[in-house]
């Protein structure tokens, strides 16, 4: 006889129905896989364009403020900033006020990329919340939780 303990099949299926950490986990990476389809004539993946968009300011944000509003620890903001920097889409200056402080700042070939992507991103995102019942209350519900 085995000493491990198990965990019953119904409480299995009980998770996959009820989970809403799985359905949403489920939910955002089929919603990113199709962005990503989108974006892939532009050269850039659904995370590059909310990050991209994230930058669209008057003033160039700090890294900190970035990380915040995409939910992202600094460390992976950094990581995933590093290929859009490489392509010239983004640039990181030190913050005048704080040396120690980093602010973001969108090339004008990022902006040039961005602007092409916005359409892109329109059309999706019509196609996407065609077949649900209640976009407005599914986003509004979805903000609560953060």
């Amino acid at each position: 006889m085995s000493s491990r303990k198990s965990v019953a099949h119904e409480t299995t299926w009980h998770v996959r129905d009820h989970c809403l950490c799985l359905a949403t986990q489920r939910a955002a990476r089929v919603l990113s896989r199709r962005f990503d389809e989108a974006f892939r004539p532009l050269g850039i993946t659904s995370g590059q364009f909310s990050l991209l968009m994230s930058l669209n300011r008057e003033a160039p944000p700090p890294l900190g403020a970035v990380a915040s509003l995409l939910a992202m620890d600094r460390t992976t903001l950094t990581a995933n900033l590093k290929p859009l920097v490489k392509r010239g889409f983004v640039v990181v200056e030190v913050d005048p006020r704080d040396k120690r402080g980093r602010l973001l700042k969108l090339t004008p070939k990022g902006m040039t990329v961005l602007t092409a992507a916005v359409p892109i991103w329109t059309r999706t995102h019509r196609e996407v919340e065609r077949p649900l019942s209640d976009a407005d209350e599914l986003r509004g519900s979805l903000r609560a939780l953060v």
